[in-house]
């Protein structure tokens, strides 16, 4: 991969890294009720499937920093495809910001991903 799609592979993997800590640790504190415009009582009664949804972030985030680490294209590219479908599916289902804070930074990464491979191999 070149610099510009590993950065934003990077960005993604913070962004879900961010995701994360919102959902398993600040979901119920001012922080996550005023991101995800929450009261305190939808905040208590929704918390524990937050952190569910927070571990899954984790998950996506830990696949494409491995990948990116051991320079694993295959593994950053299914992360990334991942990430653009849960994006899509929760613009679909909770909000639209969603597919422009989660799903639109994956594709970027994605499509630099992709553009960096054909210069390095012009015949995939």
């Amino acid at each position: 991969m070149n610099l510009l799609a590993v950065i934003l592979v990077l960005i993604v993997a913070l962004l879900h890294i961010g995701f994360l800590l919102l959902e398993m640790v600040w979901w119920d504190k001012p922080l996550g009720r005023k991101v995800f415009r929450m009261s305190e009582e939808q905040a208590a009664a929704t918390k524990v499937l937050a952190m569910n949804q927070g571990l899954y972030n984790g998950f996506l985030a830990a696949g494409l920093l491995v990948g990116s680490l051991l320079g694993n294209d295959v593994l950053v590219t299914f992360s990334l495809v991942c990430v653009i479908v849960a994006g899509v599916f929760g613009a679909m289902t909770v909000s639209s910001r969603i597919l422009w804070i989660q799903a639109a930074p994956a594709v970027a990464a994605l499509v630099a991903c992709w553009i960096a491979l054909r210069l390095i191999h012009p015949t995939i």
